[in-house]
């Protein structure tokens, strides 16, 4: 199974390819940023967004595409635009008949980390180590749409691998140091 995973930004839009075999194994394919140019205006924007999610679905024709829904925070109008971006995305996916799966920012952040309040620092650390990869995936952004794409993939299973996700502060202090 091929997942697309998304992490929706009207400035940067991180997403990431993976592959899960029929025995559990998750690879990476693909990981990165689609940027929009800061001063287009919300429409260009969007035409950008939707463009690059059709070319990494051409590139890859994923079965299944995962988004991180909307972060409510305090400002309304950073969560519209937002909206607008996932809408992007969304409508990329059902032209291509490719079903949609969502979830939650603390969900992804839970089923990679252990934690949803995990910081984007950790997100990126634990995506490189469950992948083995020998660096993480950079920008964050794209660190995240790859942590979209493998909560999909652990979707089923978390239960059984919730233990191995924990993330620990010593773990990080390791890689650091």
């Amino acid at each position: 199974m091929i997942v697309l995973g998304v992490d929706p930004g009207t400035a940067a839009t991180g997403y990431g390819v993976v592959a899960r075999e029929s025995g559990g194994a998750v690879s990476l394919l693909e990981c990165g940023v689609i940027r929009t140019e800061a001063r287009a205006e919300l429409p260009q924007r969007l035409r950008a967004i939707y463009e690059g999610i059709v070319e990494v679905i051409g590139r890859h024709s994923p079965e299944i595409v995962a988004v991180e829904g909307i972060f409510y925070g305090k400002n309304v109008k950073t969560t519209v635009v937002l909206g607008h971006a996932r809408g992007a995305i969304l409508l990329a996916a059902t032209l291509r008949d490719l079903p949609v799966a969502e979830y939650s920012p603390a969900e992804v952040k839970n089923a990679i980390v252990g934690t949803g309040r995990a910081t984007k620092e950790q997100v990126q650390f634990m995506v490189q180590r469950l992948l083995r990869l020998k660096t993480p995936p950079r920008p964050s952004d794209a660190a995240d749409g790859v942590a979209v794409a493998l909560t999909h993939c652990y979707a089923g299973a978390l239960p059984a691998v919730r233990e191995p996700l924990r993330f620990s502060a010593a773990m990080l202090r390791e890689r650091r140091g």
